[in-house]
C-alpha cells in the first residue's frame, strides 16, 4: 500500500468512526474489530498509525484546553468552551490545567486554534515593543 493510499483508507475509517459528528468508542472498537478479521497484523501497522493519528487530531478538535494561572470554577471553564463551541459550531468540552507561568489570565486550545489571554503574553508582548 503506498502512503497516499494509507491514508485515504485511514480517512474512511475515522469517517466510520464518527457518530454525531464525534469519536464514538463504539464504533472504533467496531472498526479496529474489522480489521483484525480482514487483514493479517504486519499489514495493518502504517494503517492504524495513520488511523490512531487522525483519531488524536479529532478528539483534540472536541477539547477546549484551558491553561490558566489561577483557580478556575467549573462553570468559568464550561463557559469559556460553550463560547468556542458556539463559534466553531461544533461541540467543545472544557479541560482544564493550572500553569503559573501564565502569571494572569488564560490559554485555550482548541485543535490547532489558540487564543492567548495571559499576562505573561501582554508582558512579552510589551517588552518586545520597547526594545
Amino acid at each position: 500500500m503506498s502512503a497516499a493510499s494509507v491514508r485515504a483508507e485511514a480517512k474512511r475509517l475515522l469517517a466510520l468512526s464518527l457518530e454525531g459528528g464525534a469519536v464514538s468508542s463504539d464504533r472504533v472498537g467496531a472498526v479496529l474489530a474489522a480489521l483484525a478479521k480482514s487483514r493479517p497484523a504486519h499489514a495493518l501497522r502504517p494503517l492504524l498509525r495513520a488511523y490512531l493519528t487522525l483519531i488524536r487530531r479529532e478528539l483534540t478538535r472536541g477539547e477546549a484546553r484551558i491553561e490558566h494561572a489561577g483557580p478556575l470554577a467549573s462553570a468559568d471553564a464550561e463557559a469559556i468552551a460553550a463560547h468556542f463551541a458556539k463559534v466553531l459550531g461544533r461541540p467543545v468540552r472544557p479541560v482544564a490545567r493550572r500553569n503559573d507561568a501564565l502569571l494572569a489570565g488564560f490559554r485555550v486550545r482548541v485543535g490547532d486554534d489558540v487564543t492567548d489571554l495571559s499576562a505573561s503574553l501582554r508582558l512579552a508582548t510589551l517588552a518586545k515593543s520597547l526594545s
